[in-house]
């Protein structure tokens, strides 16, 4: 994407009423407004909570909010040019149970207050195969905690993978921490039965990982 392309999202994703972009300071000194007051002050309602982490395009944060109108979505991304697709596609369709974080996921016990949130979606993030990468994998037991804070104490998460490396190292993790496993299946478009938000729902790069018959992986789990 050219830079010019990246300034004019830049500028549009300011306009957004559905699009959030608090800074590292604002966050991390407590001086974000909209902690513990997403449903009251964005959304208007009291419908359970479901954040994307690392939502890229947004395409699956806005297919969950359109199949269920009754739960309120988060697409988190510190990638802002990437998810001007999914807060604009929101707009024009006027789907108004969806929005947009620009953040890092790191920062996101900031964002949210203890027990705001009702549900986690992880979907196809980097791997981070090498061992010096860990820090930053997105299911290890530091982001766990993270999310622990967060989650309502029945919250769920679900990490779906091209990576059967991520779905392996995600499965030995909670079993050695002895976390609920609700499902957990490592080829999900084969296997009948499958989750029907999983399967219906894809993004860009998931299909053409189903063009390229790649497996999609899928674990539904607790941490509370």
């Amino acid at each position: 994407m050219g830079s010019k392309n990246k300034l004019k999202r830049f500028k549009e994703n300011e306009t957004f009423a559905n699009v959030f972009q608090p800074t590292r300071e604002e966050l991390v000194n407590h001086d974000f407004a909209l902690k513990g007051s997403w449903n009251t002050q964005v959304f208007k309602n009291n419908n359970p909570l479901v954040l994307e982490l690392g939502c890229g395009k947004g395409e699956y944060s806005v297919g969950l909010a359109k199949k269920f109108p009754d739960r309120n979505f988060i697409g988190i991304d510190i990638k802002g040019a990437r998810f001007w697709r999914g807060a604009k596609t929101s707009i024009e369709e006027n789907i108004p149970n969806v929005a947009f974080l620009r953040t890092q996921i790191e920062l996101i016990e900031y964002a949210f207050e203890e027990n705001e949130v009702d549900e986690i979606w992880i979907t196809f993030p980097d791997p981070q195969i090498k061992y010096k990468r860990t820090k930053h994998r997105l299911t290890n037991s530091d982001f766990l905690n993270k999310y622990k804070k967060i989650l309502r104490s029945d919250g769920v998460i679900n990490l779906k993978t091209d990576s059967e490396f991520m779905h392996g190292y995600t499965l030995g993790l909670l079993h050695g921490l002895e976390y609920e496993i609700l499902y957990a299946n490592h080829n999900v478009y084969k296997q009948e039965g499958s989750p029907e938000e999983v399967t219906s729902i894809q993004t860009f790069y998931e299909s053409q990982y189903l063009e390229e018959n790649k497996p999609i992986t899928y674990i539904r789990f607790k941490i509370n």
